[in-house]
């Protein structure tokens, strides 16, 4: 038996042999995963032995690898005229060594989406990102569509959203990617997306909550709310109780909700540990633009694992990250102490496609021109992870950071204030639609 076999595991007859509740499973890409049903885990490396593996060589002669309605993986053997979820590669894996022990995990902050998503077969998956026209939204649809999904767009910008399709359109002339209409600064035109998404009878596999604003003068929306409190988060909130039945039709389906490390600065509960409105969408007098961010970037953590723990018994799960550091840009000039924290950021930023909008003050993150091509995806890295990588399949409830799962603050932890935060968001939404979000 290995040295590295695990303690309080049963023998069995062979040494690969997997213990009672363990199942051998494959990525789309050939790598070789366990499932533990008892304990509801993943891991690369086998139970036992502790090794990795993948399966080796192509398929053989006559097999194709195709994926049904519901997005699983199947094979289709046209010598013999059948088809198995089981891949046939199965029986000849071999063994990922090297002359020291690989601890680190598979992807980290140097990973790119395209990485991520290499010899992935996403058709007949239906993918929609909001605010996709430009930086971290745009390389995680683009990188999605150029893999077979279909990804819808979902911008307030028609023109920029239609200049974005034609860059992936050539790139890949079949890739299945529209636009649609959608501003979250208006509940009105989250209502009219959705309505006009749920015609289309689609299924909805992955939503990724992408779009947001930094950096905002103080300013109202047309629902009288705070700008960064509405775009970064409400209007999201507002998107997935509208899209909610499809999600819970096409499971298994994931939420993905962009946040930020920013979460850890602020709190948004009063003295008495109360939930504060207050503090979500202050008055003129009392707003600070980084600190509204902050606290819209902590209302997204609470709303994905809410979100998470009263959908995932229906087969929908939802998980929030960080996408990466701080980006340079133009935005610094408007205010002093910008330019410090970009200035600080700057060496260890992500390589992110990046645009301005100087009207209205807003950042989109994005990559640097001046940083590596070969890196420019890095930032969109932890989005597709969370939106595609199947050892999260059925898990969520969790905060990633560089494709890898972190804790977040203790307070984006407090079930009790994400619980408070729902209910008064379906408050806010009621008085001004006239109708539940639900």
């Amino acid at each position: 038996m290995s040295a590295l076999k695990y303690a309080g595991l049963d023998d069995t007859d062979s040494e690969d042999e997997l213990p009672p509740g363990w199942e051998e499973r494959t990525t789309k890409d050939g790598w070789v995963y366990y499932a533990n049903h008892v304990e509801l885990k993943t891991q690369w490396d086998h139970p036992k032995t502790g090794k990795k593996k993948r399966v080796a060589g192509d398929l053989p002669y006559g097999w194709e690898q195709e994926t049904d309605e519901n997005g699983q993986v199947y094979f289709v053997d046209h010598i013999n005229k059948r088809t198995t979820y089981l891949d046939p590669r199965l029986a000849f894996t071999v063994e990922e060594t090297s002359e020291k022990p690989n601890i680190r995990q598979r992807y980290d902050g140097n990973s790119a989406a395209m990485e991520i998503l290499q010899g992935r077969d996403l058709s007949g998956k239906v993918v929609i990102v909001t605010g996709a026209n430009s930086g971290i939204g745009f390389e995680s649809a683009r990188s999605l569509a150029l893999h077979g999904a279909h990804v819808i767009l979902a911008c307030r910008n028609q023109a920029r959203a239609t200049e974005a399709i034609q860059k992936i359109l050539e790139e890949w002339h079949k890739a299945k990617v529209e636009a649609m209409i959608l501003d979250l600064s208006s509940l009105q035109s989250v209502q009219q997306f959705a309505e006009a998404f749920k015609a289309r009878d689609l299924p909805l596999h992955v939503l990724i909550c992408n779009a947001a604003v930094f950096g905002c003068p103080w300013q109202l929306t047309e629902d009288g709310l705070e700008t960064t409190f509405q775009v970064n988060y409400l209007g999201h909130f507002y998107l997935v109780q509208l899209l909610q039945d499809v999600l819970r039709r096409s499971v298994p389906s994931r939420v993905i909700v962009v946040s930020s490390e920013s979460h850890r600065f602020t709190d948004i509960k009063d003295s008495s540990g109360k939930l504060d409105f207050r503090l979500l969408s202050p008055a003129k007098k009392d707003y600070w633009a980084m600190l509204a961010y902050n606290r819209s970037k902590l209302c997204n953590l609470y709303f994905s694992n809410e979100l998470n723990r009263r959908l995932s018994p229906h087969g929908v799960t939802s998980n929030a990250l960080h996408p990466g550091n701080m980006m340079y840009s133009s935005l610094h000039r408007s205010w002093w102490l910008y330019t410090l924290l970009f200035a600080l950021a700057r060496p260890f930023t992500k390589s992110m496609k990046f645009t301005v909008n100087t009207k209205h003050n807003r950042i989109i993150e994005g990559v640097h021109p001046m940083r590596d091509k070969n890196q420019r995806q890095q930032g969109a890295a932890t989005s597709v992870y969370c939106a595609v990588a199947p050892e999260l399949e059925g898990l969520g409830g969790m905060y990633f950071n560089n494709c890898c799962r972190c804790l977040p603050s203790q307070a984006a932890q407090d079930e009790a204030s994400a619980s408070a935060l729902w209910e008064l968001s379906e408050g806010l939404i009621c008085e001004r639609t006239g109708s539940p979000s639900e």
